[in-house]
């Protein structure tokens, strides 16, 4: 088959296919295709696909199977064809209606985002591998911005005690910003709805929250929390105030595919916050966990600085690439596996957005109210 790595719109600087998983996919008797330039933002020159043996061409779109990292515009929708299969985040459960016009072009799209979060998923879970370095990159979005260090540090001049650091939603992303926070050498703390989240926060070596709200099983919902009663969130907000105001650093990430982020800071809260604490909200592409977010801007209440940043899982551009390009040939190989191709499984059946002209994933046609 022939595989296809686009260069992305800017500012997306990631690639789908880098040299290291090009020589993976030759040496399983496949060509691959990329565009000029596409991995020169993640500073993959030409001249190291070319060495992996791909071919470099004005455009990708045409191959047998389109990596990408983004969803496709106009321009690239219009050069598929029926029998191409799309793979990538397509943010099917954000923009179902999208995926109507993406049928139409005839095109098999896989989705990462729908992909189920089992055991034999793992090495193919996109998601997992971008939120593990958006969690990483909140961590040093806070320490830049925050006037003083993270270390408790014992000098000629006294002891500087450490940062208190908060995190809310202990998923992928929240666990690995606990975990650099704790690198960085400040006092940790996590809370997060799921019952699951006590331990691992605990085994990071940070302190768990203890609400009155009682905590949920998220086996049933695919890993991912329920929303709260009206009157839970009231009771949570609440609840949380008082460990806010204590801290330096607050980092949010609780964060649902295709849902609105849920409020877990409001405005008073920020407002009981000491003056030179740093939010960085993690979820302000889904409307923040905090209400003072604005997506891309800093906000200053009372001297406390709410950061809103998009793209963190970008920012490590190489190393993002290279987990994505390694989720993409993992589901690549699954998919086309020659011993279970065919087969109506929980993963096929999971990723598939469109077929045929058709939306067929359930999710998303209960999402665009279409019949199933």
């Amino acid at each position: 088959m022939n595989i296809g790595a686009p260069r992305q719109p800017s500012p997306e600087p990631r690639i789908g296919v880098t040299p290291e998983i090009a020589q993976r996919y030759v040496e399983d008797g496949h060509t691959v295709h990329v565009e000029h330039g596409a991995g020169e933002p993640a500073g993959l020159p030409d001249e190291a696909f070319r060495e992996a043996e791909c071919e470099m061409v004005g455009s990708a779109w045409e191959a047998d199977v389109v990596v990408t990292v983004r969803p496709p515009g106009d321009a690239e929708l219009s050069r598929l064809t029926p029998g191409t299969q799309l793979l990538g985040l397509l943010r099917p459960l954000d923009e179902p209606n999208a995926m109507r016009v993406l049928a139409e072009t005839g095109a098999t799209s896989i989705a990462f985002e729908t992909l189920p979060r089992t055991t034999r998923a793992q090495s193919m879970d996109a998601l997992s591998s971008q939120a593990t370095l958006a969690g990483y990159e909140m961590v040093l979005e806070a320490a830049s911005r925050l006037p003083r260090i993270f270390p408790m540090m014992v000098t000629a001049a006294g002891t500087i005690r450490p940062a208190t650091v908060v995190v809310l939603g202990c998923g992928v992303a929240g666990l690995q910003a606990i975990a650099t926070a704790r690198r960085l050498g400040a006092v940790v703390r996590g809370y997060d709805v799921r019952a699951s989240a006590a331990e691992q926060v605990r085994s990071l070596g940070a302190s768990f929250i203890e609400l009155d709200v009682a905590p949920q099983d998220s086996s049933a919902s695919g890993g991912y929390a329920r929303p709260l009663s009206e009157d839970d969130g009231s009771r949570l907000l609440e609840a949380l105030a008082p460990h806010l105001a204590a801290a330096d650093v607050v980092i949010t990430a609780a964060a649902i595919p295709g849902r609105p982020a849920p409020t877990l800071i409001s405005a008073e809260a920020v407002s009981g916050m000491r003056p030179g604490s740093v939010i960085v909200d993690g979820a302000a592409e889904r409307g923040g966990n905090c209400v003072l977010t604005v997506a891309d801007e800093v906000v200053r209440a009372g001297g406390v600085a709410v950061v809103g940043p998009t793209g963190l899982e970008a920012r490590a551009a190489v190393d993002a690439s290279m987990t994505f390009a390694r989720n993409a040939y993992e589901l690549f190989s699954y998919l086309h596996d020659a011993e279970t191709a065919g087969a109506d499984d929980e993963i096929r059946t999971g990723v598939t957005i469109t077929r045929g002209g058709e939306v067929v994933h359930p999710g998303v046609l209960a999402r665009i109210g279409a019949p199933q």
